[in-house]
């Protein structure tokens, strides 16, 4: 899917404006708890529920679909039987999509364009516990903590909800494979609404529209690979995507019923266009895998991913899509092993692929590139070419074990005494909990947040390179290095030209920034000394960030 990407737009913030030692909005913590406001429950979208409709007998939900369309068109309320799903009056049965807010309240934050980020939570397009987990709804340990995490830095993010509904014990895997392929590409449609609906409240959240990052794990890592990657209804006929694949003409997903890429024109879709795009700036899946190399293009949204080097259920490489209830096997697909390495060939990822390291968790991807991974019975080489591929390397459980299989989701956690997780699971005799623990054998809440820790410590400094939203640079110089302590700033306030000297190395460049994270100038320099005209810049602090071989010095500048 092709997604025009703009590097020269608006920055957000850099910094708060709390003097040169603030901390670096985006890729920092700049707000607490206190700071942020959460906003539960708010309607992104309404469509029909796969879940509790009835689709068995066409003379009756043929003319509710009727009744259901006429309303939308029509924009008329839905009547409130078609919500229940213990009212009988119908057959079809229709939900509110919600998505909770976090963002940092807009009475502290000085900034109104801010980045957002949608998170996809995960579930095996089932609601816990028919999915054999505590976990599946946007209200999970994970969502609310990156979600949480992500508003301490600026970012305004949404966790939503969406549909699910297929049945995992389908008597052959084609039914499975139909209906799962069907659940997701209804996710997807209903990702593409959350974004045309918070895009059309813009100004509502103070949020920058052409700066939305898409975020998902498990499940939701295969919806936002595939919402960043499916443009063409075209590329639903791959052959791995028909039920006949000597028949090029049909699909496991009929678009006449459930609608277009974009959830629209279908007789069981019920969005509607609101004058917005659904066009995204980033993708994260932590877990999941590509639908199908061929959805690749060069201009798609850059990605970067989190994976287990082990993972028993999404391939890490390339390999069979297992459904976790039932270890049942679904469609083959390429996981972040195999098709980050493509991304990269494509230019997807040329924002950040130069991104210098020194960081712990660059230095850790880069060190595992090309190496090779051994547990009891297998092992997996990591592909070289990967940059923005986070390998993670878990502990050989069934070596110590034999009860418990590969680690599927260490940033996961529950409550074990919550009543979800006392539900029974799918195999006789063990609660959904436990099953969970199978793939996450030694998982609690300091396990999972150490885990979060790498996701944001990898995927932030990405995000600011691709996006624009400060300088692109991980390496900065201790203030007590030589260098750092060599640079000098003067006049300082400045009023027309401003000197910048270094005694102990070359500058090979400098951006400026100001207070609100717009990039407003840059230039070569390759020398110790240079002058730097203002040029028309407006009174007000900037941030100067100084590159030397060895990583960055930044310095707040004040011009009168």
């Amino acid at each position: 899917m092709k997604r025009t990407l703009h590097f020269a737009f608006g920055l957000a913030a850099v910094a708060l404006a709390t003097g040169v030692s603030a901390q670096t909005r985006y890729l920092e913590e700049v707000f607490t708890n206190a700071q942020l406001t959460v906003t539960n429950d708010v309607i992104y979208g309404q469509n029909i529920d796969f879940l509790f409709s009835d689709f068995s007998n066409p003379s009756l939900f043929g003319p509710e679909v009727v009744q259901l369309q006429t309303l939308v068109s029509t924009q008329q309320p839905i009547p409130a039987e078609f919500f229940n799903p213990s009212d009988t009056s119908t057959v079809l049965k229709v939900s509110n999509l919600r998505m909770d807010v976090y963002q940092p309240d807009q009475s502290i934050d000085a900034v109104t364009n801010r980045p957002l980020v949608i998170y996809v939570h995960t579930g095996d397009a089932l609601p816990p516990p028919i999915n054999g987990s505590p976990n599946g709804t946007r209200k999970d340990s994970t969502c609310v903590e990156i979600c949480t995490r992500m508003a301490r830095r600026g970012y305004v993010a949404v966790s939503m909800s969406y549909r699910g509904g297929w049945n995992p014990l389908a008597a052959t895997e084609q039914e499975r494979r139909g209906q799962l392929l069907n659940a997701i590409y209804r996710a997807i449609h209903d990702v593409r609404q959350c974004v045309r609906t918070v895009k059309a409240d813009a100004a509502t959240y103070e949020i920058d529209p052409s700066k939305i990052i898409l975020m998902g794990e498990g499940t939701g890592g295969y919806i936002t690979l595939a919402a960043t990657t499916l443009d063409d209804e075209a590329e639903l006929f791959v052959e791995k995507f028909r039920p006949d694949p000597f028949d090029p003409s049909i699909s496991y997903i009929d678009t006449v019923k459930v609608g277009n890429v974009e959830g629209f024109n279908g007789q069981l879709t019920l969005y509607r266009p609101n004058g917005q795009n659904s066009d995204i700036q980033f993708c994260v899946n932590m877990g999941g895998a590509l639908a199908d190399t061929t959805w690749l293009e060069a201009g798609d949204a850059p990605m970067v991913a989190f994976h287990t080097v082990f993972d028993p259920f999404a391939p890490f490489t390339y390999g069979i899509v297992i459904v976790p209830t039932t270890g049942g096997p679904v469609v083959d697909v390429p996981g972040s092993n195999y098709f980050m390495p493509l991304v990269n060939q494509l230019g997807n990822n040329a924002s950040f692929a130069t991104l210098p390291g020194g960081d712990t968790w660059t230095d850790v991807a880069r060190a595992r590139y090309g190496s090779t991974q051994t547990h009891t019975g297998s092992s997996v080489v990591i592909n070289t070419g990967g940059e923005g591929l986070y390998p993670i390397v878990t502990a050989d459980w069934p070596a110590v074990n034999p009860q418990f299989s590969e680690e599927a989701s260490p940033w996961q956690w529950w409550d074990p005494n919550s009543a979800i997780a006392q539900q029974p699971s799918p195999v006789p005799g063990v609660t959904v909990g436990q099953a969970s623990q199978a793939s996450n054998p030694n998982f609690s809440a300091a396990k999972g947040r150490a885990m979060i820790d790498t996701i944001m410590g990898y995927a932030n400094p990405r995000i600011v390179c691709a996006l624009d939203l400060g300088p692109c640079s991980l390496v900065s110089i201790d203030e007590n290095d030589p260098i750092s302590m060599g640079v000098e700033l003067f006049p300082n306030p400045a009023t027309t030209t401003l000197t910048i000297s270094s005694t102990e190395a070359d500058m090979l460049g400098f951006e400026l920034y100001d207070i609100n994270g717009r990039r407003v100038r840059a230039e070569n320099i390759n020398a110790r000394r240079f002058t730097m005209e203002r040029e028309g810049l407006a009174a007000g602090s900037y941030f100067l960030q100084l590159t030397f071989d060895k990583g960055n010095v930044v310095r707040k500048v004040v011009l009168d």
